[in-house]
């Protein structure tokens, strides 16, 4: 089923782009060899997609290139970005969406010819030798003695990346507006004074939702949704000083130094290090940043 979207608020993600592609979950490759594990395929996003809340019976690792990927699971939002992937479990039920002209991968993992498991989603360092040999799994005409070889070093490379990045969503019926009003407007600057009486409610009330239901202040949790949001607009190619003006910092100083509190390092050396470790060459953080 496809449709498209203009602008709309989807509960717990970010505002769609318009033109979005509504798709239900696609059914599941067919299993190259009787006892393979694994099967990988690729393809380019024409235009934004948005799949339905769906599971799948295998393992999931998906990643892509030249944009990002957001999913939903539960209370967490995901955000996918060059250099890293998602490991979903098999039967975890989740959400996703996809940026226009990304070039989509993913890989499927039969769970009980897996010898390992994660239980709980998670972000895969996506280096190049894990990629390079999902691509070569990805081949039709691999016999199955060269298949099983192959698989056989993917168990053995693939790792969870150093940077675990989720945004806790509360959850909380006294707070759920304010996060979901931040989610389709991640630069609203309005204070936690100002969110309060919004809600009419007080603001050691908010604090106390947020400290209980994400672990965070509510400053802190919204600096870490705007830092996902930012991952995905210079993923996109969005230079510094349109991000930092997209999510409602005076100047990109500010927006440079709340990246670093999250992220341990500035926007430049982050990127250039997930280049550097996916062999990929670009440029999308320049216009303003002081490393």
């Amino acid at each position: 089923m496809t449709g498209s979207s203009r602008g709309e608020v989807n509960p717990g993600m970010w505002r769609r782009e318009a033109g979005t592609v509504m798709r239900r979950a696609g059914t599941l490759p067919e299993q190259p060899a009787a006892s393979g594990a694994v099967v990988a395929e690729f393809r380019i996003v024409p235009a934004p997609t948005e799949w339905a809340s769906h599971s799948h019976r295998l393992h999931e690792l998906v990643w892509v290139r030249g944009g990002t990927l957001t999913s939903r699971v539960g209370d967490r939002v995901f955000t996918v970005f060059e250099g890293q992937g998602l490991w979903m479990p098999a039967g975890v039920v989740h959400a996703g969406r996809a940026t226009e002209g990304a070039r989509f991968h993913d890989a499927f993992f039969t769970p009980d010819r897996t010898p390992f498991a994660f239980a709980e989603p998670q972000a895969i360092a996506m280096t190049p030798l894990l990629v390079s040999l999902l691509a070569h799994l990805s081949r039709t005409d691999l016999d199955e003695a060269a298949r099983l070889r192959a698989e056989a070093v993917v168990f053995d490379v693939i790792r969870p990346s150093e940077h675990q990045l989720a945004l806790q969503l509360p959850g909380d019926p006294r707070i759920d507006a304010v996060a979901e009003a931040l989610l389709n407007d991640p630069a609203d600057c309005r204070s936690l004074e100002e969110w309060a009486r919004w809600l009419g409610s007080s603001e050691r009330t908010v604090t106390r939702a947020f400290r209980r239901t994400t672990g965070l202040s509510f400053a802190q949790w919204r600096q870490m949704l705007r830092v996902h949001r930012a991952l995905m607009l210079l993923s996109d190619g969005f230079d510094v000083m349109s991000v930092s003006e997209r999510l409602g910092y005076a100047q990109p100083s500010s927006f440079i130094a709340a990246f670093r509190r999250v992220m341990g390092t500035t926007p430049g050396a982050f990127f250039g290090a997930a280049d550097a470790a996916s062999g990929d060459v670009r440029n999308p953080v320049s216009g303003g940043e002081n490393a």
